[in-house]
Formats: structure tokens, C-alpha cells, sequence
């Protein structure tokens, strides 16, 4: 959908003046042309389906093949071909372990009183037929954001967006933020934030999900080489996280 900027430059001249301004004075006279570039940003998304941003996929033996080609090339003196072969029979395999993304900084617009809430999302999904590079995700992020939005309505469309995309046989997001209608109006709480969960197939069962929450809880060090790292929790070897070097597969990059 595009952002009609002509209606929306006029009416926020109309409300400059509707609030006893002169939206022709000098700190004014730009204000509208600048709110309507504001407000395409902000609500880019508006009336598309955030799944399409998931872009290219890949299948799961596919991407599951690719972390194990380098792990047969080290493990393979003397026995190479004999890993590199088990590797190749395993290449249609579905990843067991789940993808958790942590920390995906995102901002929205409260639909109530158009005022912006902001914060972090955690994302976690058990792959099915198909994997997402980790960029898809966070664009799926991004574009379910960018439109009018409920903080309850965005984790919902986000896990939707991933289960209808991906087939995932699982999905969890969490969603951490500070909402500016709590912060700069009412009851001003300036150090709340609002925290909302959405799950999906396997992960709806809170037993299935307790190893990501706790991940998703887990402390982080300073980051270290421009990677972040959780204190204390090393993930099991069957999960991929955000926080590690990323092959082609996971960042939605061809061969």
C-alpha cells in the first residue's frame, strides 16, 4: 500500500492549526512535508502479508547439509569418505533443534493514539520442510511492524507470519517493549514495559518451549568480536541461535 503523503501534509497542517498554531511559521512551515516522509517509514507494511518478507528459503535437508559439510571436512582424516558419505545420506534430513533469534530491536505505532512503542523480540522455531534465512526473520519483524499495530496483535501475526511461511512445526515469539501511551501520557511510567508471548504447534506446549524461555532469559556479556554471548548457557548441539557466524543458508544468501 502506498502512503498517500499529499492527504497526510494537509491534515497535519490542519491539526497544527486546530491546536491554535500557525502552520506557516517558520519552525512549522516544513512540519507536514516531514511528518508524511515520517509516517511512509512508519507504516510501510500497512496491507502487506509480513510472510512474503521471509524471501528466499531453503529446504531443511538443504540447510542442514551445508553445517555438515564442514564439520565432515575436519572430522574426516583418515575415515573422510566415509564421514563425507554418512554426511551425504543425512542430506534430506529435518533439522530436530530449534532456530532462536534473540534481541531483534523493533519499533511500532500504538493504532490507539498513534504514539510509537518500542523494544526487542525474541523468535524461536522448529523447522519443518523449510528454513528461513536469519534476515527473513527479522524482516518479518520488521514488516509486521511497520503499520498501525497492538502490541498483542504483532506477536500473533509474527508467529502466524513464520508458521504459514516456513510450515515451522513450531513457533514462539516473545515480545518486550516500552509503549509511548504509558510513557508520555496518563499514569507516565517511564520504567514499565509490556511483555506478550505468542506460540504455535509443538511450542504452544509450555513443557516444549521451557529450554528457549530460558534462553531467551538467559544473561548476555558485552559483545565480544561483534558477536553478543549468553553468560552462562552454552545452546545444545542441535540449535541454532542468532548469536554465531552464519552460512549462506542462514542469511538467506545463495552458494
Amino acid at each position: 500500500m502506498t502512503v498517500d503523503r499529499g492527504r497526510i501534509e494537509a491534515a497535519v497542517s490542519e491539526i497544527l492549526a486546530a491546536i491554535g498554531d500557525d502552520p506557516g511559521r517558520e519552525g512549522l512551515v516544513d512540519t507536514p512535508r516531514r511528518v508524511g516522509e515520517l509516517l511512509a517509514e512508519l507504516y510501510a507494511g500497512t496491507g502487506l502479508d509480513p510472510a512474503d518478507a521471509l524471501g528466499t528459503t531453503f529446504a531443511a535437508g538443504e540447510a542442514s547439509a551445508v553445517g555438515r559439510a564442514g564439520a565432515a571436512g575436519t572430522a574426516g582424516a583418515p575415515g573422510t569418505a566415509g564421514a563425507a558419505g554418512a554426511s551425504a545420506g543425512r542430506a534430506d534430513a529435518q533439522p530436530a533443534g530449534p532456530v532462536l533469534i534473540r534481541d531483534i530491536a523493533f519499533r511500532s505505532v500504538c493504532e490507539h493514539h498513534l504514539l510509537p512503542f518500542e523494544g526487542v523480540a525474541h523468535v524461536a522455531y522448529l523447522p519443518g520442510e523449510q528454513v528461513a534465512g536469519l534476515g527473513g526473520v527479522v524482516r518479518v519483524v520488521e514488516s509486521a511492524a511497520s503499520r498501525p499495530q497492538l502490541q498483542e496483535r504483532l506477536t500473533d501475526d509474527i508467529a502466524d507470519a513464520l508458521q504459514r511461511g516456513l510450515g515451522a512445526r513450531g513457533v514462539l515469539v516473545v515480545l518486550d517493549a516500552r509503549h509511548g501511551c504509558v510513557t508520555a501520557r496518563g499514569p507516565r511510567q517511564t520504567g514499565s514495559t509490556t511483555l506478550t508471548l505468542a506460540a504455535r504447534g509443538e511450542l504452544a506446549d509450555p513443557a516444549a518451549r521451557a529450554e528457549l524461555t530460558a534462553l531467551i532469559a538467559a544473561p548476555r556479556r558485552p559483545i565480544e568480536g561483534g558477536l553478543p554471548a549468553s553468560d552462562s548457557t552454552t545452546p545444545h548441539a542441535g540449535m541454532t541461535t542468532g548469536a554465531g557466524p552464519a552460512t549462506g543458508a542462514e542469511t538467506g544468501e545463495g552458494p
